[in-house]
């Protein structure tokens, strides 16, 4: 099954003229909320489910390539605060007043530091299997992120290089994406693995890694070197409401570090999956999307025409299908 295709792909110009890729789904006039991949992802990591919720629901929903992969201009933010500015400057392109937010794992702290820096824009926040701060003082204990920072001095030091020979390493396997792909659904958790074995799911996973990896791959280094930094905000100071779902069984986001997150943020819930690993909430699409426009204020239910910042919009592709 072919996953439903972006109704619009384009580039906006945001600060510096670096640019930011963008896909849309859904309806074009809809409440706009923006999915933000995960570690390594791009624009077009929106599950199935959450394409055709979007067009059921009236929502215009919105992935983004970070700087370093898809369209995006390569670009290390001195942290996840910084990335906020960046998201301004697209919704303000797009002409979007008030918008949700979901972000898959490494998209979570994005998803935060949106909220933390935009409180009058953004209605609410969704985090799946997000990443908790590994430096700082709400740092959480543990975890796949916490062993990585130790390795964050040689990282900075070697980022660009090693983002090259992640991209030489991707593309080379380009020609067996299909049987890597298989290789590494069987030996994932079983959460993963009900996941990974359905044909829409393999064919949409596919379709985002090669086509955002067509120019670079070096935003999940990126990731990697913001993970290790502290966040630059505070959780216990988001005021918008954010709602977490975390598997039971993630093997890379220990289920501890996702109470610890919801117990920080003051307006905060945490939604447990029985038996399901790091990748298992994507299955969750329709109920996420619920759970934002439920947040959404009657006031904020109209597009809300902004004051544009000089901010340039290129669209690329306006054709299904593309």
């Amino acid at each position: 099954m072919k996953p439903k295709p972006p109704r619009i792909e384009g580039t906006v110009t945001v600060h510096d003229g670096r640019k930011l890729g963008f896909a849309e789904f859904g309806v074009p006039h809809g409440k706009p909320v923006f999915w933000l991949h995960g570690t390594p992802g791009a624009r077009r990591q929106i599950p199935p489910e959450a394409r055709v919720a979007a067009a059921i629901r009236g929502v215009r929903l919105i992935g983004i390539d970070r700087p370093g992969v898809g369209d995006s201009t390569a670009h290390l933010y001195p942290s996840f605060l910084a990335w906020a500015a960046d998201v301004a400057a697209l919704a303000d392109a797009l002409g979007l007043g008030r918008f949700g937010l979901v972000g898959l794992s490494g998209g979570g702290p994005y998803v935060l530091a949106c909220a933390h820096a935009f409180p009058e824009r953004v209605v609410a926040g969704a985090v799946l299997g997000g990443v908790a701060p590994a430096k700082g003082p709400e740092a959480a204990p543990g975890g796949l992120v916490l062993l990585a920072s130790h390795l964050e001095p040689l990282v900075r030091a070697l980022h660009e290089p090693i983002g090259i020979m992640l991209t030489a390493f991707v593309w080379a396997l380009r020609p067996l994406s299909s049987q890597v792909f298989n290789l590494f659904a069987r030996v994932s958790p079983p959460g993963d693995r009900a996941v990974f074995t359905r044909p829409e799911m393999k064919a949409f996973f596919l379709d985002d890694l090669l086509h955002g990896s067509r120019w670079g791959l070096r935003a999940p280094v990126y990731d990697l070197l913001l993970f290790s930094r502290p966040w630059g905000f505070r959780l216990r100071d988001i005021r918008v409401p954010i709602r977490f779902w975390h598997g039971d069984s993630d093997h890379l986001v220990p289920l501890a570090h996702a109470h610890h997150q919801a117990d920080l943020v003051p307006d905060s819930q945490l939604r447990v999956r029985p038996g399901e690993s790091h990748l298992g909430t994507l299955a969750a699409a329709e109920e996420i999307l619920d759970a934002i426009l439920a947040l959404w204020p009657r006031s904020a239910s109209k597009l809300t025409d902004v004051a544009k910042r000089p901010a340039r919009l290129r669209r690329s592709s306006q054709q299904r299908g593309a």
